[in-house]
């Protein structure tokens, strides 16, 4: 009958009024409000700020040896991973026919002397065979090949019996950093001389910044070091150099950062992958909030506080972005409440917070569902 259907409706419409009212009350709580929405206290202490980079373990002290003379190569005396000291014989040439022109050149020599030296001639032929002596016992001293320095031997690029090609640079008989052949630099390669050696006791760790984090950077700031093959495993340290000429792969600009180590941790080797953070800046005994609680427009920061039922933005002046958060230097009160961003919204701002949504009321199709129909068609 009609006016049946319309009874059973009417019911129905009861029913699901005082269901939504039910679970209205229950949504606000015993306390009567909605459920109050996310917000942090504005705290007090240190902030850091810091830039990272992954890198690899190195050497501060690196060379590779070349003999100071060509010839065939007679001995090699060490092999990868020796230690080696300042001064000890690494490898030798055949001298036999250096040596007899160090007797030849030593006669033509004595033989100038003994001559007439007051004339222009005289003192020419002196000279010269002065030289050749000279050259020739530089030779000789280039076919032994010393180590300039303490460290580990990282490479052996030559075989017994093979040619040395020798360098240009000097001997390789002399020992002390300016040694024949030597490069020093921190790039543990396998080198290009007939030895690498790699003073193991002065570690370092090379690592590429951004262009962005690298102009942070300054000599002698302090930064941790981190190794991927030793889980907590951590060095101290600061840097060292910083390159004056970048490096530039898949339009990456990027600097290579020295990093001198305080002390060599235990089971650090040359090459390990480690993560390097410098400290750029510090601020003490500040306020700060997390960085999601500022919204910055016009270069002015805001924030909305929480003040009761209240909504107030206020202006804030900000000052380090650190590991914490970032510094308020005015505008707020250590322990102030600041509403994060995903309960900043119009509604809240400037009055009273409504109880459920932003829109005072549920969301998902107008509070009911949409309107429910009952019963007949």
């Amino acid at each position: 009958m009609p006016g049946g259907r319309r009874t059973v409706n009417g019911a129905l419409a009861v029913v699901l009024v005082a269901a939504g009212t039910l679970g209205y009350l229950s949504l606000r709580g015993d306390g009567g409000s909605a459920t109050a929405p996310r917000t942090v206290t504005v705290a007090r202490g240190t902030l850091l700020a810091s830039v990272s980079a992954t890198g690899s373990v190195g050497s501060a002290r690196t060379g590779d040896l070349d003999f100071g003379a060509t010839g065939t190569i007679e001995t090699i005396n060490v092999q990868v991973g020796d230690t080696v000291r300042k001064g000890q014989v690494l490898a030798t040439l055949d001298d036999a026919q250096l040596r007899d022109e160090v007797t030849a050149a030593k006669a033509a020599l004595d033989a100038a002397g003994e001559g007439d030296t007051s004339t222009a001639a005289g003192y020419a032929a002196y000279l010269s065979a002065k030289s050749r002596h000279a050259q020739a016992s530089r030779q000789l001293a280039g076919t032994t090949l010393t180590a300039p320095f303490a460290g580990t031997v990282t490479a052996v690029n030559g075989t017994v019996g093979g040619p040395a090609t020798g360098s240009n640079t000097g001997s390789g008989g002399q020992t002390g950093d300016q040694a024949g052949g030597q490069s020093t630099s921190g790039n543990d390669s396998a080198g290009t001389g007939l030895v690498s050696i790699a003073d193991t006791t002065r570690l370092e760790v090379n690592a590429m910044f951004t262009e962005a984090d690298v102009a942070k950077l300054k000599r002698g700031q302090p930064a941790t070091v981190g190794f991927d093959a030793l889980p907590g495993t951590s060095a101290s340290g600061k840097v060292a150099a910083i390159a004056q000429t970048p490096t530039t792969s898949n339009n990456v600009v990027q600097y290579e950062v020295r990093m001198s180590l305080d002390e060599r941790p235990g089971g650090v080797r040359l090459g390990q992958t480690t993560k390097v953070s410098v400290v750029t800046g510090k601020a003490e005994n500040v306020l700060y909030l997390p960085a999601t609680a500022v919204r910055t427009a016009g270069g002015r920061g805001t924030v909305i506080v929480a003040a009761g039922d209240r909504r107030v933005t206020t202006m804030v002046e900000t000052g380090l972005s650190g590991d914490r958060g970032i510094e308020i230097r005015s505008g707020l009160t250590e322990g102030a409440r600041v509403l994060l961003p995903d309960a900043q919204t119009p509604a809240q701002e400037g009055g009273r917070a409504r109880p459920g949504g932003p829109g005072g009321g549920f969301g998902g199709g107008g509070g009911l569902g949409g309107g429910v129909r009952g019963g007949g068609r």
